[in-house]
């Protein structure tokens, strides 16, 4: 039996597209929710997802709406208010929101006024790194503009006196939340300055982008950037980022970390003292050795060429010339000594003397002439006859002629 109740999917899909355009509510509302999915497509329109914690719907945007009805640019997460129908795309059966004005919802507002002023300040030169002030490694006084009360300036006093006792922070209670939180912190910062403050701690502990906007206030940049004191921005947790974190001459990402980043640690200081008096006594202990050699060594030039030291080599020179020249002295004499022996030894083959040891005899006159021939001597001459023993003393009774020749 034929079910009189069968439809065709065109005739449902068309039904219920009805239905939507019927209903007063569908056909103008506006719904609160989180940007997912964004897609700018190449023919003008968007394609995006609007969801919250427990549901989604598909949402698209025509060109034609988004000339007029868009005024910013939407990025995922952003929280928006989209306003227009929602209605039924009859060919898949599926319904959608179609967006005729997208606005940003709350903080989304607020972002779009951080940017706006962000990029305004930074067109200014209020980022630029070359107006930034170097934050002294060594302070005695550290001024901080935040809440009296709160975690904050707990963390901040706690870990400033345990890096350096001796540093005095004087503290101004600012309002940091509300309509007159940005003119309390901008008379703050002047108040410290006229101080005479070392370095400045501005910020506050974490919120949401409501509860921090006093920081990206102009007049509070201004205040940081026109400040002769370097200042620190300490607002919010690790991930907030404010104007005062680009204007300020060194960011913290959490008001423990700016403490850390103002007040030395004296205990790293002594150990950096002690440090650099070991290293100087090694260098000046190198220095008197260097000197030390360097005196030794002129100390023996010195004595090289003072004239002491030139009188004592050239009498060692002349020492040495003499014993140089007593030994050819000596050698000399020695030489002469054995050519006068030799002579000696051949005047006494000569000498007639020697000859008497043999048996011979010496005749002199009385002139004491060796007499040679007859021709010397006359009768009653005297004469003396020389022997090996002794002399002889006679007179000549007669003188005779007489030839001798040799023995054949």
């Amino acid at each position: 039996m034929r079910n009189e109740n069968v439809y065709t999917v065109s005739y449902i899909n068309s039904f219920i597209k009805n239905m939507f355009q019927q209903e007063p509510l569908l056909n103008n509302l506006t719904v609160k929710g989180e940007v997912s999915n964004c897609k700018y497509h190449t023919s003008g329109h968007i394609y995006f997802t609007l969801k919250d914690a427990s549901g989604a719907i598909s949402c698209v945007m025509f060109k034609g709406n988004r000339m007029t009805g868009l005024k910013f640019q939407m990025k995922e997460g952003q929280s928006v208010l989209v306003s227009g129908t929602i209605d039924t795309y009859e060919r898949d059966g599926k319904y959608q929101l179609y967006a005729r004005k997208i606005e940003l919802d709350g903080e989304g507002a607020l972002y779009e006024k951080f940017e706006k002023l962000k990029k305004e300040l930074e067109e200014r030169g209020l980022f630029a790194p070359e107006y930034k002030q170097p934050v002294p490694k060594y302070i005695k006084t550290l001024g901080v503009v935040t809440a009296s009360t709160g975690a904050a300036v707990r963390d901040i006093i706690n870990i400033s006196t345990r890096r350096n006792p001796y540093v005095q922070i004087i503290l101004y209670p600012a309002i940091v939340q509300g309509d007159m939180a940005a003119d309390s912190i901008v008379n703050g910062i002047r108040v410290l300055e006229e101080a005479g403050v070392d370095t400045m701690i501005v910020g506050r502990g974490g919120g949401s982008i409501e509860d921090l906007w006093a920081f990206n206030e102009e007049k509070v940049a201004e205040a940081i950037f026109n400040c002769s004191v370097p200042i620190i921005s300490a607002v919010g947790h690790e991930t907030d980022t404010t104007i005062a974190d680009y204007v300020a001459d060194l960011r913290a990402p959490t008001p423990s970390a700016a403490a850390e980043l103002a007040v030395f640690d004296v205990s790293l200081f002594l150990q950096d003292i002690r440090t650099y008096q070991n290293i100087l006594y090694r260098r000046m202990s190198g220095e008197l050795e260097k000197v030390k050699t360097r005196a030794l060594n002129d100390k023996r030039l010195l004595d090289h060429l003072s004239p002491e030291a030139r009188i004592r080599d050239k009498r060692m020179r002349a020492a040495q010339c003499s014993d140089k020249l007593e030994r050819l002295m000596l050698d000399l004499i020695k030489g002469e000594k054995h050519r006068l022996d030799v002579d000696i030894e051949r005047l006494k083959a000569l000498s007639p003397l020697d000859k008497l040891h043999s048996g011979f005899s010496y005749v002199s006159g009385s002139d004491g002439k060796n007499i040679r021939s007859i021709s010397q001597v006359k009768e009653k001459d005297s004469i003396t006859i020389y022997v090996s023993d002794g002399a002889i003393k006679a007179t000549a009774d007669s003188v005779e002629s007489r030839k001798y020749g040799k023995e054949s």
